[in-house]
């Protein structure tokens, strides 16, 4: 912060960029937030494993060796050990499986890394879940007035369309004559 004002470290579609959906929630990959952090994957997983209590299942959970494939070949994660998922070169073993944080588990993270980095950082992506979720229920509010519209404009339609189909199906009624009558016709 410099006089009062937040100067963000990293950009935010930097992070959004970084948050996945996986097993029906918005996540992190521990190897993602370490770059966000500037420390290396395995100090960040060591500073978690060093407070489980801290990170229940709702918080943080590891991929099994399938979700970890299975993320591996639809999202092209390389093979460098600078990240957390690192195969052997046979391509068949998965050495470390990655641990996931929901935001919540990335609110605690605060806790357990201390470098004013982290804090900054953590305030940072915390932003960028709160915009997200408020994103999410305009979105919702936005769906829900468009069907109320649809349903009310349904009803307006089939008045519309009856009135017009009044205006069709109506009888021509004699014109009355406008003027006098000299009764020359």
């Amino acid at each position: 912060m410099s006089n009062g004002v937040f100067i963000p470290i990293v950009d935010a579609n930097v992070i959004q960029k970084r948050i996945y959906i996986i097993r029906g929630r918005k996540v992190m990959l521990d190897k993602d937030l370490a770059v966000l952090y500037g420390v290396p994957t395995m100090r960040l997983n060591q500073a978690v494993r060093r407070n489980l209590k801290r990170f229940p299942p709702d918080f943080m959970f590891v991929l099994t060796k399938e979700e970890t494939s299975n993320w591996i070949s639809q999202n092209a994660i390389s093979n460098s050990r600078s990240q957390n998922v690192i195969l052997k070169k046979q391509g068949t073993n998965i050495k470390y499986l990655p641990l996931v944080f929901t935001e919540q588990g990335i609110a605690m993270l605060s806790s357990v890394l201390k470098s004013d980095r982290a804090i900054d950082v953590n305030i940072q992506i915390i932003r960028v879940f709160t915009k997200l979720r408020e994103m999410v229920m305009m979105y919702k509010e936005l769906r829900e007035k468009v069907e109320e519209m649809e349903k009310n404009n349904d009803v307006n339609f089939k008045k519309v369309f009856q009135a017009i189909r009044l205006l069709i199906t109506e009888e021509e009624k004699p014109k009355s004559k406008m003027g006098f009558d000299t009764g020359s016709n």
